[in-house]
């Protein structure tokens, strides 16, 4: 498969190469976070009250995020663990003074319906985020829980807002987060503002998404977050880049990946020579910067990128906008699975299958 970034000014073979529509898919976040706000409120998350011992998320792969989402949200202040679990199991704590949240696009993932399932038997309050009419709702429903029906269309991944603003609403009426009905129309106008700039009309000279995906395309790109809210963001782009372009990344956060994959920067994939005539592929570091850092965080950033350019190795710099946690996290994500769409159109592969993943559940089931 070759790179050809000509194809991502091509309309017609845009369209051809995403039958799944994973770019209309990503344009739609707005209407996603709408819509969960609107299924929360008509399940009765916002009416939740009482303070849990803590809060366990469980889920798996473009579902599993919406935890990692809720836990950026609540930020370090949040007065209770967050916790994602992606597993069959529950942490051997986990008992009656506890809320789970099972969140499954399907509402048939089986790590899902397991720890749901070993919840109930705990006497865990329990709150479920999934299709209707599925085996997550039966025990929601059989337990006394609180379950949110969410018309999930496609895969997981491309449901990212509408299987994460619930657990926000929750969060907030829990007092977990601050969090209310006008900034998350806010996050739906930025997101909607983010899709125009990264439509597929829009040229590559001027769309942010197809930017990136020039940036990321034939390297091999290393993911720093900054901050819990860029790295949970880097996180997303990672996994996004695995499924949708179905392309290596590697995911970090600071200060832990200055004390280990900063060594890469010495490695066999840093660009050395910049005047070759083949440089292969090489290594680039993405790093997500957020206004909420560290001090100490802010020092290694900036030495990190510096140590990058000083041996060659490519940077791309992203920040997020916007004041609340919810706001910056969006304008993170939106940006990245728009440039993992295109990514994966610029090498002419279709987005949304992930045909790995259906042949190793067809191998385990035999």
């Amino acid at each position: 498969m070759n790179w050809e970034s000509d194809r991502l000014d091509d309309q017609r073979f845009l369209t051809d190469n995403d039958p799944g529509g994973m770019l209309l898919a990503v344009a739609a976040s707005a209407a996603q976070v709408r819509m969960g706000q609107r299924a929360a409120a008509e399940a009765g998350l916002a009416e939740l009250r009482g303070r849990p011992r803590a809060v366990v998320v469980v889920g798996m792969g473009g579902s599993a995020i919406a935890g990692d989402i809720l836990a950026a949200v609540a930020g370090h202040g949040a007065p209770l663990p967050i916790l994602t679990v992606r597993s069959y199991q529950l942490p051997g704590w986990v008992g009656a003074t506890d809320l789970v949240i099972a969140v499954s696009a399907s509402g048939r993932t089986e790590e899902t319906l397991s720890a749901a399932t070993e919840a109930v038997r705990r006497g865990c309050t329990l709150v479920a985020v999934a299709a209707p009419d599925s085996p997550v709702e039966s025990v929601a429903r059989q337990a006394g829980g609180i379950f949110v029906p969410v018309p999930a269309t496609g895969q997981p991944r491309a449901n990212v807002w509408l299987l994460s603003v619930p657990l926000i609403v929750a969060a907030a009426g829990l007092g977990l987060a601050r969090v209310d009905e006008a900034l998350i129309e806010g996050v739906a106008k930025s997101l909607e503002d983010i899709a125009h700039r990264c439509r597929p009309s829009s040229e590559s000279f001027i769309n942010p998404g197809k930017q990136l995906a020039m940036e990321l395309a034939e390297s091999v790109p290393m993911i720093w977050g900054s901050s819990q809210v860029s790295g949970v963001a880097a996180y997303r782009l990672a996994c996004q880049l695995n499924e949708n372009a179905k392309y290596p990344a590697v995911f970090g956060e600071l200060p832990e990946a200055n004390h280990n994959q900063v060594v890469a920067f010495d490695g066999p994939l840093a660009r050395r020579d910049i005047f070759a005539d083949d440089a292969g592929r090489s290594l680039r570091l993405v790093m997500m910067r957020d206004a909420d850092e560290h001090p100490q965080v802010t020092r290694r950033r900036e030495a990190s990128v510096r140590m990058a350019q000083d041996r060659d190795v490519a940077v791309t710099e992203l920040t997020a906008e916007g004041a609340h946690p919810l706001e910056r996290l969006a304008s993170l994500i939106a940006l990245g699975d728009f440039a993992s769409t295109y990514l994966a159109l610029g090498y002419g592969i279709d987005p949304t299958p992930v045909t790995a993943i259906t042949e190793l559940k067809a191998r385990i089931s035999q």
